[in-house]
């Protein structure tokens, strides 16, 4: 069999991607990527499916600042076979709903068998707030960081090699925002917030790190969207941040000079490995996917409409008709054809022998 060709899909977070841009939408996505690929890198935004979740041992669990570390070399990626996942809970959240959180994470040990502990509540609220900007992305912050960083050392120095955060969000979100969210329009109006929290811890503690909002439940709607429908079936979203980082790799740094230390190359993944990174069309302007360009690293740009307009072109960049010995860029209408070019990829199958027309041979 062909090795493997490890590859990064990323589907950024508030920007109303049709697909991805939802709760656990780009599963299936990510997890025929996995197969053409035999290893597959990707970020919470990808697998969190609110109460759904789909565990595959060749998808590692990334944060998305993280992957950014991962594609400008400043850290490799070492798979584990588990994580003690720490809680951090917001102090925000009132008793009832702070015991559901609680419920969730003892159901996981019991039920799914995985390692999580301590549970650290911060000091004060964390004050969540969120916006949206001019070109209609979903962001947002918070007023206490020292108080999340505090909590998160405190789950750090007690053992904890993951940190699952879930802080209370606003339930007075703008209600035709919602609905249109779910019928399956616009953007997810809390994930620009959730990125922002989550960034700073893996910053802060060079931990893997995920966020899953509190909200008070919302009265049943008829005619969800299926995209969203994970998000109506559960009183939480914590269930598959987890899963996702009951297993997410060990982040390790690269910036003392030694290349991989005293680790094998079997241990780790490094960018240097990557075969192909996969991102929406459109979506194209993120430090990562900057990064993985001046790689050389081949980019297969997804047709997956979203809010952005940062596209091949407006990079000055082309994509299929035009193959430069530096950089590739292959365009694909969906991520069917995405896994079939992994495969080419793969499998040592020129792409440019897939298309048509077919140019002739450069002759110097």
């Amino acid at each position: 069999m062909t090795s493997q060709l490890p590859t990064l899909l990323i589907i950024p977070t508030g920007i109303g991607c049709s697909q991805g841009g939802f709760a656990g939408d780009a599963i299936p996505s990510a997890r025929l990527l996995a197969a053409a690929s035999g290893c597959l890198i990707t970020h919470p935004n990808v697998m969190n499916g609110a109460s759904l979740y789909w565990n595959d041992p060749r998808i590692q669990y990334v944060e998305g600042y993280g992957l950014d570390l991962f594609l400008t070399g400043a850290i490799a990626l070492r798979p584990v076979r588990q994580q003690k996942v720490g809680l951090l809970l917001d102090a925000g959240l009132e008793p009832e709903l702070k015991e559901r959180h609680i419920q969730v994470a003892e159901g996981c040990r019991a039920t799914l068998g995985l390692n999580i502990g301590p549970v650290v509540t911060t000091d004060i609220a964390l004050g969540i707030g969120l916006e949206k900007g001019s070109s209609g992305i979903s962001w947002g912050g918070l007023d206490e960081v020292d108080v999340l960083l505090r909590a998160g050392d405190k789950l750090k120095q007690a053992g904890a090699t993951a940190i699952a955060v879930v802080s209370r969000f606003p339930d007075d979100l703008d209600s035709a925002a919602i609905d249109q969210y779910r019928r399956g329009q616009g953007v997810d109006a809390i994930a620009g917030a959730e990125a922002v929290i989550s960034h700073l811890l893996v910053r802060h503690l060079s931990l893997p790190c995920a966020h899953a909002p509190a909200m008070s439940p919302i009265p049943p709607a008829f005619g969800v969207d299926p995209r969203a429908v994970a998000e109506e079936v559960g009183y939480t979203f914590l269930t598959s941040v987890l899963v996702g980082l009951s297993r997410a790799p060990d982040l390790v740094s690269l910036n003392n000079g030694n290349s991989f230390g005293t680790l094998t190359t079997s241990e780790i993944l490094h960018v240097d490995q990557l075969g192909a990174v996969v991102a929406p069309e459109g979506a194209l302007g993120g430090e990562g996917v900057l990064a993985s360009l001046e790689r050389s690293i081949p980019l297969i740009a997804v047709s997956n409409s979203n809010t952005l307009n940062v596209s091949v072109e407006a990079l000055g960049l082309k994509s299929n008709d035009s193959f430069d010995e530096r950089i590739s860029v292959i365009h694909a209408t969906n991520y069917v054809e995405a896994a079939g070019l992994i495969l080419l990829l793969r499998e040592g199958i020129s792409v440019e022998s897939l298309y048509r027309p077919i140019s002739h041979i450069h002759q110097m």
